[in-house]
Formats: structure tokens, C-alpha cells, sequence
């Protein structure tokens, strides 16, 4: 999509918008612009379209502040307003709630589930303590962190 002239914008158009502790592009669709948001992907970003009924294709800088409040509130109360299985946090440990966490909140709980397994002892925490893979991939020959390996050629 070509990007449209300042003339086409017009006075209110906001090149920047304010959501979640981030900062959105006005000039992409509001479903990729909401996309910029940590936690909200793009299935995520085209259900909050849909809950706030939005044009998901309409470019985020039209959106009117009252637009935008209402964007917001959209994004805080997702997890009430979708089934359990499209939240990125079901069955959070210290709450005990389905919970979508979204902006710094994805950082500091991914923090303290790390910080508990290492605590706790668990595998996972030893590997992520030791700096290791986690998941089980190959770790004899890849991802190995800049340490140069080969055969050394004969002089």
C-alpha cells in the first residue's frame, strides 16, 4: 500500500498513537498498527477490531481521541470479553485467573515465572541459569554463542 499524501490526511490525523505503554504507526491498518503492542499478535489485534467494531483495514491515525479511549479500554478488558483459549496467560499462578497480559506486564511475569523455576530448581530453571537451551533442542552443535569451532588447517 502506497503511503498517502499529508495533503489526504488531513489537520486531526495522528501520525503517532499512544496505547499500552507503546508507540503505534498512524499510517499502517489498525490491525497491524495494534500488532506493535507487546502480547497482542495478529489474531489478537483483529478480535479487538472486531469487540470494538472498527474497520481492522482503516489506517490507526483516523482514529478520534474518544476512538482511542475506547481502543484502550478495549485492550485492558479483552480477556472478559474472549473464551480462555485465545489469552496468552490461562490459569495465571499467584491469581489463579485466565489472564491476557499485554506492554511491560509480558516481561515481568515472563521475569518471575523464570526467576521461580530457578528457584524451585526445576530443569528449565537449570537450563536458563546455566544459559543453555530449554526446549530441547540440539545443543552440541548449534546455537552455540560465539565460540569458534572447526579444524584448524595444517601448516
Amino acid at each position: 500500500m502506497a503511503r498517502p499524501k499529508d495533503e489526504d490526511l488531513g489537520d486531526d490525523f495522528s501520525y503517532i498513537l499512544r496505547m499500552a505503554d507503546t508507540d503505534m504507526d498512524g499510517l499502517k491498518p489498525l490491525a497491524t498498527a495494534l500488532t506493535s503492542v507487546k502480547g497482542v499478535g495478529a489474531r489478537t489485534a483483529i478480535q479487538i477490531c472486531k469487540n470494538t467494531g472498527f474497520d481492522p483495514y482503516k489506517l490507526a491515525g483516523f482514529l478520534s481521541t474518544d476512538e482511542q479511549e475506547q481502543l484502550r479500554v478495549a485492550i485492558e478488558s479483552y480477556a472478559d470479553s474472549v473464551p480462555s483459549w485465545m489469552l496468552n496467560r490461562e490459569w495465571d499462578l499467584e491469581s489463579g485467573r485466565d489472564l491476557h497480559v499485554t506492554g511491560q506486564q509480558v516481561r515481568f511475569t515472563t521475569q518471575d515465572d523464570i526467576s521461580r523455576l530457578r528457584t524451585i530448581k526445576a530443569y528449565r530453571g537449570i537450563r536458563h541459569a546455566s544459559g543453555n537451551k530449554v526446549r530441547g533442542q540440539r545443543g552440541r552443535s548449534n546455537g552455540r554463542g560465539g565460540l569458534t569451532l572447526g579444524v584448524s588447517r595444517k601448516k
